[in-house]
């Protein structure tokens, strides 16, 4: 259990950072995947069409909370029963019952 503390801890503080391609914007995550900022380094997007620029937010904020999930997973993979895979859950790409399954459980044997 002290183990399962320490990370949450260590979430607790972290913040994952992505850059655009075109080095415009910067968008910060906190532990949860909430966009904690999000910075212009040029005034560049003034002249950006508005669909150009929504883009370009929406990628960077998507690259910053998808590298926060993996760091998640990452850091409580250890903790996870065998057969799980803790970066699928974080996508929402886990399967209950096939993973019930692979641990010997029937959802039969849940009722």
């Amino acid at each position: 259990m002290r183990e399962i503390s320490d990370a949450s801890a260590s979430l607790e503080s972290a913040t994952e950072e992505a850059v655009a391609k075109n080095r415009l914007v910067t968008a910060t995550v906190d532990g949860t995947g909430q966009l904690t900022e999000l910075k212009f380094h040029t005034d560049g997007y003034r002249s950006m069409a508005p669909a150009e620029l929504s883009a370009a937010i929406v990628e960077v904020v998507g690259r910053a909370q998808r590298q926060m999930a993996d760091r998640v997973a990452q850091i409580y993979e250890p903790f996870a029963p065998e057969g799980v895979d803790t970066h699928a859950a974080m996508r929402g790409e886990l399967d209950p019952e096939e993973t019930l399954r692979r641990m010997g459980v029937s959802l039969d044997d849940l009722k």
